[in-house]
């Protein structure tokens, strides 16, 4: 997927022309993949007048937390960090849906893969961005035969920069054989998470999702949707799923910044329930895509948005 940067970004604690944000080959996370990086989206309102990011604040907490395991010290808080993400979009001044992609990095340049005593830095960049997945047609899903990596091996619940790695190989696998992505298996054999995004079924009635102790990253988005479907009155379970639940489950469906809630319409090539759109998922998209376009009638979830207004 190619993308254009919008004009500005923030490099080395200022903001820059894109064109002017660049490191070093030798930079110490391009050699070793010590760096985390976060995904968050940015929403034309309905209104035209503002872009209405969503849980910009749970996204910079993650980033911290990720710098704490890679033993980072910036000069920022989560806070400081979603001000300077705030300004970015106020001077990019975008007329459409953005992705924003803030990185921190180990940016010294040493010959070493130890992480403590190196420099350090974060930086930030926006995209325009549409879909990730074409939400007008059901995913077709596959079971990788790449093992989901474990928390003692690299933590998922940081989005390390190396570690995707992992996720590369089981996206390449899938697009190679015909389909939209990989479901992964954890060592445990159970159901982790597809390659860069949270996977929930639907049996009976009742929403069910991988736990954070399956080897998953926490996603933001994935909790959004707990809550909005317990706030719903849809049952929700956090627990271990097996493979052969993915093939007898009545619904299934991705959810993350870059897949939003997508339907799954089979997995390995067997259908999913009747292959298309159920009641559980219509119900989570509408409530998610009527809020992060300000289309909501009420109040409802609006705490969840930062909305940086456009000029004209």
């Amino acid at each position: 997927m190619k993308i254009t940067l919008l004009p500005y970004a923030y490099f080395q604690g200022a903001f820059v022309p894109s064109d002017e944000a660049k490191i070093s080959i030798a930079t110490h996370s391009v050699q070793y993949g010590t760096g985390a990086f976060g995904g968050i989206r940015g929403y034309l309102d309905r209104s035209g007048e503002t872009i209405n990011i969503f849980r910009l604040r749970d996204h910079t907490k993650r980033l911290m937390n990720s710098a704490r395991l890679l033993r980072c010290n910036l000069p920022v808080d989560a806070a400081g960090f979603a001000k300077v993400i705030e300004e970015l979009i106020e001077r990019n001044n975008p007329k459409s849906n953005v992705y924003i992609r803030p990185y921190i990095y180990k940016s010294g340049i040493e010959l070493s893969p130890h992480l403590k005593g190196i420099d350090d830095d974060f930086a930030v960049y926006a995209i325009p961005f549409g879909d990730y997945f074409q939400m007008e047609t059901p995913l077709r899903l596959m079971v990788s035969s790449w093992m989901r990596i474990e928390d003692n091996i690299i933590p998922s619940r940081g989005k390390i920069s190396g570690g995707y790695i992992n996720s590369s190989f089981a996206k390449d696998q899938a697009e190679e054989a015909g389909y939209d992505d990989a479901i992964m298996l954890n060592r445990a054999g159970k159901v982790a998470e597809a390659s860069g995004a949270n996977l929930f079924i639907v049996r009976d009635g009742t929403l069910i999702t991988t736990p954070v102790t399956s080897d998953i990253l926490e996603g933001i988005t994935r909790r959004s949707v707990i809550m909005f479907a317990r706030d719903a009155g849809v049952p929700v379970e956090e627990r271990e799923i097996d493979r052969s639940e993915l093939y007898v489950a009545d619904e299934a469906f991705l959810c993350g910044t870059g897949a939003q809630v997508a339907v799954v319409g089979s997995i390995d090539g067997r259908p999913v329930g009747s292959g298309e759109r159920g009641p559980v998922t219509a119900k989570i998209q509408d409530i998610f895509f009527s809020l992060v376009r300000g289309e909501r009638s009420d109040s409802t979830y609006n705490d969840l948005l930062t909305r940086v207004p456009i000029r004209p």
